[in-house]
């Protein structure tokens, strides 16, 4: 194993709420196999974050295989959630853009709208393949994303958070510091790098996947909540925007789009190739 290797995975199979650490996780052409294909939305079909319900970094969520998934939270007894059958397509909307996806079971409503204390539902992304395009800013044409943000995969590196918490314990909160990991919601955790190395990865492989390397990522302020609390802070965006602003962005992490799909694993070497 070279020293550049994969620390930690991190499949988060409900958009905003806790996943799960597997040891190895398949490639897909829209990002790790069951990352981020559900996702809550209003009664006006606008996607739930923890932009809006910080409470949601309380609840997880797990794969039971088949397309089912199990979530559970404080208060609640676990539910399982069965992927939806085929069905009449509806749109959400994420970042002002519309996706068509197929609605769970009432059950899920009701679940989560008596965790959350608002009406929601869960909608499922049934075909990842045909719903939604990548940035064309920065995809190749075909390329399609799941329910994240906005690219199929984010990475992250230790010595990146390292350096940032540093950056924290000298800065106007120290007693905020230092931040886990889990307030940046990565899917790939690599260990080995220099700090800020991963923001001139252009093109890279773990094990037999290969990525783009397609951009840094635009922090907010779902970095400011505690995963174990849901309570907010200042950090790590005031740190953020002092020592890491890239364009307009508030830069922690780069975001990937695959080119050859594999198996990633924890321990995988990560070999830069561009």
């Amino acid at each position: 194993m070279s020293n550049l290797h994969v620390h930690a995975l991190h499949v988060h199979p409900v958009k905003s709420v806790a996943g799960i650490a597997p040891d190895a996780v398949a490639v897909e052409p829209w990002g790790l196999s069951g990352d981020r294909r559900w996702a809550l939305v209003d009664t006006e079909g606008m996607v739930i974050t923890q932009r809006q319900q910080p409470r949601l970094a309380l609840a997880s969520a797990r794969p039971l295989g088949d397309g089912r998934i199990a979530v559970s939270a404080p208060g609640m007894a676990e539910l399982v959630v069965e992927a939806p059958g085929p069905g009449p397509l509806e749109p959400v909307v994420l970042f002002g853009q519309k996706i068509e996806t197929v609605i769970a079971a009432d059950a899920a409503a009701a679940w989560f709208g008596e965790y959350l204390g608002v009406p929601v539902r869960l909608a499922y992304m049934d075909d990842p393949a045909v719903r939604r395009p990548v940035d064309p800013d920065y995809a190749l044409p075909g390329e399609t994303v799941s329910l994240a943000d906005a690219y199929p995969l984010l990475l992250t590196t230790l010595a990146s958070l390292e350096a940032l918490n540093s950056l924290i314990t000298r800065g106007g909160h120290p007693e905020e510091g230092p931040l886990p990991m889990n307030r940046f919601r990565p899917n790939v955790v690599v260990a080995g790098a220099e700090a800020w190395a991963e923001d001139g990865w252009r093109r890279l492989a773990i094990g037999d996947a290969e990525f783009r390397g397609v951009r840094e990522c635009g922090r907010c302020v779902v970095t400011t909540t505690d995963q174990r609390t849901a309570e907010r802070g200042k950090e790590p965006l005031k740190t953020l925007a002092k020592h890491r602003r890239i364009g307009k962005s508030l830069a922690f992490g780069r975001q990937l789009v695959p080119v050859r799909l594999g198996t990633v694993r924890v321990g995988d070497e990560v070999r830069i190739l561009e």
